[in-house]
């Protein structure tokens, strides 16, 4: 089952990825590949230690040739490997699967009648021991890195995603987002800098984000609205504020929505004025998926607790994580399963060595979903389903 999985990767884009770095050079025995194929066992098996890796291989035995690793490494010989490889050579893989997961989820569905591209950006803090991490220095005892994440929200693919310890503030990373031009970025208050947001603009890109309770603005036109819908009000507003004015001259679009479920009043600001408001209000709360991502990766891969200290250590082990997620999205796609993300995990996890063809693995489960009057459905549904 390991190799069968495996083979869904391309192989000869990854060694681009090695020689690009020289990942290989003066190495006799854990080859980046092979450190690859460890690191990926350890996220689909939820090994908890470098030891734990070593272990459970050994245990398998002869079974490694057939995965594709010839033989187990030790922990020290996969430690090195983490510690010395440049973390760039994964990462620029997990690039390589993002483009092919994108193409793969272009058309999905993700709740709103919209033909643009459409992304959500957000970070999640990790939290670190600073004795251990001493360069992800984040409070005065405490350590800690942020994932900064761009997903596409057709299919809940990361596009971008930059490490960097907790300090570095979220507004920061708009200005290393590649913009695309009639795409939409859905954001929260966080990322409120008019300045930037005119780069986005400028590119001739859409922003929805939510306004601040302090933002100096004046109206220049009032549009109707269905309040029956939720909408309160739809304006065109020129900022006042002396920065606010100057980061962004052009006008803006502030609608005021409240949440039928919650009654919350919420306000938005974008530079879209073709789409209806409730499309705008219904973009941002899609926005949430970004939130259901970090939930899942961090309940369902292995990246609160990492195998090494080093920041090329920890970023190696993200990046890995991250491929494993798309690649598993990626053949959940090619082979046309209906059943979620988190089945495939929990299936491969106890069945990686298993020697049956890989469809077989998941064929009880979706039958289930092709048969939902089966009265013994155990299917748990998840979350690139939507439910």
């Amino acid at each position: 089952m390991f190799a069968q999985v495996m083979d869904w990767l391309p192989r000869y884009e990854f060694d681009k990825c090695v020689g690009r770095y020289r990942g290989n050079h003066y190495v006799k025995s854990l080859t980046c590949y092979k450190q690859f194929l460890m690191m990926a066992f350890a996220q689909l098996t939820y090994r908890e230690s470098l030891r734990d890796i070593e272990t459970c291989l050994r245990a398998v035995g002869t079974k490694l040739y057939h995965a594709g690793m010839y033989s187990h490494g030790s922990k020290s010989t996969l430690a090195d490997a983490n510690e010395k490889r440049d973390w760039r050579i994964f990462a620029d893989f997990a690039h390589i699967l993002i483009e092919q997961a994108a193409v793969l989820y272009a058309d999905d569905d993700f709740g709103v009648e919209l033909k643009q591209a459409a992304y959500a950006l957000d970070s999640t803090t990790i939290d670190l021991c600073l004795s251990l991490f001493p360069w992800a220095k984040f409070r005065r005892h405490k350590a800690a890195v942020k994932l900064h994440t761009l997903l596409n929200l057709h299919g809940s693919i990361p596009t971008l995603v930059i490490i960097t310890s907790g300090k570095v503030h979220d507004v920061n990373i708009l200005d290393e987002l590649p913009i695309e031009a009639g795409a939409f970025y859905i954001m929260d208050r966080g990322y409120l800098d008019f300045a930037r947001l005119h780069r986005i603009h400028g590119h001739g890109a859409f922003f929805v984000t939510r306004t601040k309770n302090n933002t100096r603005f004046h109206r220049r036109y009032s549009h109707s609205v269905k309040k029956s819908l939720g909408i309160r009000f739809d304006q065109t507003i020129i900022l006042e504020g002396f920065y606010s004015h100057r980061g962004y001259p052009d006008t803006l679009r502030r609608i005021g929505y409240t949440d039928p479920t919650t009654g919350k009043k919420l306000v938005f600001l974008t530079n879209n004025f073709s789409e209806p408001a409730l499309t705008i209000a219904l973009l941002y709360k899609s926005r949430w998926q970004v939130e259901l991502f970090f939930k899942w990766i961090k309940q369902h891969l292995r990246i609160k607790a990492f195998y090494g200290t080093s920041e090329n250590a920890v970023k190696t082990q993200v990046w890995i994580a991250i491929s494993v997620y798309v690649l598993v999205a990626i053949i959940r796609k090619r082979l046309r399963l209906q059943i979620s993300l988190y089945t495939i995990l929990q299936i491969l996890s106890i069945s990686l060595f298993e020697n049956m063809p890989i469809l077989q693995a998941f064929a009880q489960h979706q039958q289930q979903i092709e048969d939902p009057q089966s009265p013994n459905q155990l299917y748990l549904q998840g979350f690139l389903t939507g439910q």
